[in-house]
């Protein structure tokens, strides 16, 4: 679902792995600026979703699906993912 919401976005969001290394636990990807990640990341957690900023010596944004992350949180963040894209893309 969220590499969906990434394949889809025309380029909106970057993914960090190619198609066929894409992990299962931890999909990471990059919006066009910093200025967007932080935006995206502050407006992710005011829906409830946190943690989503990605490492600090490599930025973007990561998502973490572990075992207790059901597929309702793929979901709702697929979901944001795409209307963040209409808003500000």
């Amino acid at each position: 679902l969220i590499y969906d919401a990434i394949d889809g976005s025309g380029g909106f969001y970057r993914g960090h792995a190619e198609a066929g290394s894409r992990s299962l636990m931890n999909v990471t990807f990059n919006l066009p600026d910093e200025g967007l990640e932080a935006r995206f990341v502050r407006e992710a957690a005011a829906e409830g979703m946190v943690g989503l900023a990605g490492h600090r010596s490599v930025g973007g944004v990561r998502a973490s699906l572990y075992n207790a992350t059901g597929m309702e949180a793929c979901e709702a963040l697929a979901g944001f993912m795409r209307q963040f894209v209409e808003t500000v893309g």
